[in-house]
């Protein structure tokens, strides 16, 4: 039997993630996540890629709030935008959409703690932004994710690619939303249609993997021999990258709790 053992929302992106007994999956992805997004002062993304300083800020929800905490700083508090609050549009992988600052104070905080010119912005109800239309549907929406609205790894997948390393690797090193337990390794490769608990998902296609997991996700250190990345390239290579995880594209809502029975449908 399959099921559900671990779920994630990471509420700004690239910033650690929050740990939960029970999501919401709502059509951009589980509520909460990657609803936030830090920018440049071109209002241009920014990723721990580029700034691994993201991965020492530690997230939580209070209330509606998210309340941002980092080593020797005071927590920052965040009031969630209105509904009908709107601001200018910032650029993500090319893409302009639309989204609320949150203010100088949050601005402030960020850039102090990041050690460049950094503000915060919010998603909106007002964003479109879409899918890649060969792997999706008209109508089909994302969050701040990179590209689509879960990622999907199985627990197999991780202990087969840890029997290989030199030194094992967490799975948040790879930063997915919901973990499968009980599935052969990288089974959810094939995925196309699945259900967990109540809620259908399609299996959009596999997850080609960035520089990202070499960076320890407490420090923000990258590994001296770029690991787990440099095994995986081994024999998870394809022609146009290295792949690790299924991405999904919710196809009904609802809740998910760990523990959940996973179905594949196809």
């Amino acid at each position: 039997m399959l099921e559900l053992s671990a779920i994630a929302v990471f509420p700004v992106k690239s910033m650690r993630g929050v740990d939960l007994s029970r999501g919401e999956v709502e059509p951009r992805g589980l509520a909460g996540d990657r609803r936030f997004m830090v920018v440049d002062a071109a209002r241009r993304f920014v990723t721990a890629r580029e700034c691994p300083g993201l991965l020492r800020v530690s997230p939580a929800f209070e209330g509606d709030a998210l309340v941002l905490s980092a080593p020797g700083r005071s927590s920052l508090r965040v009031l969630p935008a209105g509904a009908n609050a709107s601001g200018p549009a910032v650029e993500i992988w090319g893409e302009r959409c639309a989204a609320v600052d949150a203010g100088e104070a949050a601005a402030e905080w960020l850039s102090t703690v990041l050690g460049v010119a950094a503000r915060l912005v919010q998603m909106t109800d007002a964003c479109e932004r879409g899918i890649d239309p060969d792997f999706s549907e008209p109508g089909d929406r994302v969050s701040f994710a990179d590209a689509f609205p879960l990622l999907l790894i199985g627990e197999a997948s991780l202990a087969d690619l840890n029997a290989r390393l030199p030194a094992p690797v967490e799975m948040r090193r790879f930063r997915p939303n919901v973990v499968v337990r009980g599935s052969p390794a990288y089974a959810e490769d094939d995925w196309s249609r699945l259900r967990i608990g109540p809620v259908e998902f399609a299996g959009a296609r596999a997850c080609r993997r960035c520089a990202l997991p070499t960076l320890d996700p407490q420090s923000g250190e990258a590994h001296p021999r770029r690991e787990p990345m440099r095994t995986l390239s081994r024999y998870r290579r394809r022609a146009d990258g290295v792949y690790f995880g299924q991405l999904l594209i919710p196809r009904t809502t609802g809740s998910i709790g760990v523990g959940d029975a996973v179905e594949i449908i196809e």
